[in-house]
């Protein structure tokens, strides 16, 4: 086919978009389909509300993922990678400190957890109107979720601070890590307003099509934390809570640059005159959001049951246990949240595709996503397994942790390209609100399956029990995944006629 045949098919799909009418798009003859659809990418900033709507509904699907997902998974990463660069500058002190860092991630997890209710269960609502043209009221829950997750993170920040001590207790801290946990939670406690706030605006552009404009602000504050980190821990000797201090500092400073990006960028504005507090909004938020409250939420208990159990059958190696399945954490979820930021660039292209009822297109790119997902996974759990002893130095280099460490993270490798099906199932029923089979499906790892494995395995086990949990648990949520997301898929072979 010539590029002035391709280029005469393409507009009659897409009913000539505004942006092929405005220049963008160039078909004249002599240029090529490529350099056409290049034209088009490099103009995704400025497509209008129709516009994006129109793209995201009529281009190729492996082409909408890429350019969806990439960005969104260097967001996701960089956001793990907070969380990662403090355990490798605090793994520098000591052990307890490294302890430290391992306990308050469950704390991290239920700030993201919170954000993501408001963030996804609003995207997700805004990107359907989107897909439907209903413009008004994707701006009405922008601005609902924005302002509630702020007020939600100023009372996280008040409760946080007052009872930090009983909560790190709570959270599995040994006396010898207590004083460092107290010292690192309460600055992170501080900062939690701003990190949950970046956290719903980077979501709102995501969902609109503006991924690569939110990833900038998410990169920014990650440079912005590598460089603070080592001066505040080691030249201005604040040890943890330099890193904490560097931590929230980066998300302040991540957060007000997404809301200059926001204003500037985004096609659908957050803005104070819109917030709507009714509760049709709010059904909506929770309906969109609680599988993502339950992915984070559960995985935050989990992470403290876990610290409980090693702290228990680590016996005089507790700290070491401690810091080893936290190191181990550290590991996992920054190659999770990579296929967490993959279902993310996936939703938008789902959502919006539901929404304009071209259900095909959704199960399409549901199956891309199944495939990319689980070689990238595939390959990485490889890596993982063969180089667990270095991976787990480059955190701390004590020989117990390295030991205790290496034998949970070679148990995970084995299993985890299981999850490239749990995630994107749970994306796929989550965006077009199927909520409580997507909330099913979330709290399958880390809730269902999980919890009683690391209650139980570990009597039977001791700390082996422990570093095998999460595996056992990995292979039991693909059993109950696949049934639930099977029947969905099944009804989205035609699409809606209207």
């Amino acid at each position: 086919m010539n590029s002035v045949s391709s280029c005469a098919i393409m507009l009659q799909r897409s009913a000539a978009p505004a942006w092929v009418n405005r220049g963008s798009t160039d078909c004249r003859p002599g240029r090529t389909e490529e350099e056409n659809g290049g034209r088009t990418v490099a103009n995704i900033r400025k497509m209008d509300q129709q516009q994006k709507v129109t793209y995201l509904t009529t281009e190729p699907i492996p082409k909408l993922i890429r350019e969806m997902s990439v960005p969104t998974i260097i967001s996701m990463l960089v956001t793990s990678f907070y969380n990662m660069v403090d355990t490798v500058f605090v793994g520098r002190i000591d052990t307890q400190a490294t302890a430290a860092v391992g306990v308050s991630f469950s704390v991290m997890a239920l700030i993201q957890a919170v954000s993501f209710l408001f963030g996804h269960g609003s995207g997700n609502y805004m990107s359907r109107r989107l897909g439907a043209r209903d413009y008004e009221d994707a701006e009405r829950m922008a601005a609902t979720g924005f302002f509630s997750v702020i007020a939600c993170g100023l009372l996280v920040a008040l409760l946080g601070v007052i009872f930090v001590k009983p909560l790190a207790r709570l959270l599995g801290s040994t006396e010898t890590i207590l004083p460092y946990a107290v010292g690192y939670l309460r600055i992170i406690f501080l900062g939690a307003p701003f990190m949950m706030g970046s956290f719903v605006l980077n979501n709102h552009m995501r969902f609109q099509g503006s991924a690569s404009v939110a990833m900038t602000g998410i990169v920014a504050g990650a440079v912005l934390n590598i460089l603070l980190d080592p001066l505040l821990i080691f030249v201005l000797h604040m040890g943890v809570e330099g890193a904490a201090l560097a931590t929230a500092v980066s998300q302040a400073f991540s957060f007000f640059l997404l809301l200059y990006l926001n204003i500037r960028h985004a096609a659908i504005r957050v803005r104070l005159s819109k917030v709507t507090l009714t509760g049709h909004y709010f059904r909506n938020i929770l309906k969109g959001g609680i599988p993502s409250l339950c992915r984070q939420g559960i995985g935050s208990v989990a992470t403290i049951l876990l610290n409980l159990a090693a702290r228990k059958y680590g016996a005089e190696m507790a700290d070491a246990a401690i810091a080893a399945m936290g190191v181990v954490s550290r590991i996992t979820m920054f190659a999770y949240s990579a296929l967490i930021g993959f279902g993310q660039g996936f939703q938008p292209v789902c959502g919006t595709n539901y929404g304009a009822g071209n259900y095909r297109r959704v199960k399409e790119a549901f199956y891309y996503c199944l495939k990319i997902g689980g070689i990238t996974l595939a390959g990485l759990s490889v890596l993982g397994f063969l180089f667990a002893e270095p991976l787990i130095g480059v955190f701390r280099a004590d020989p117990e942790v390295i030991r205790i460490g290496a034998v949970a993270l070679r148990a995970q490798c084995l299993v985890f390209v299981l999850n490239v099906y749990v995630i994107m199932g749970t994306m796929l029923l989550q965006t077009i609100g199927m909520a409580l089979k997507a909330s099913i499906v979330t709290v399958a790892r880390q809730g269902i399956f999980f919890l009683p494995a690391i209650v139980v395995l570990p009597m039977c086990f001791g700390l082996f029990g422990v570093q095998i949990a999460q595996a056992v648990a990995d292979v039991c949520s693909l059993f109950l995944a696949v049934p639930l997301c099977g029947s969905v898929l099944k009804t989205l072979s035609e699409d809606r006629q209207d």
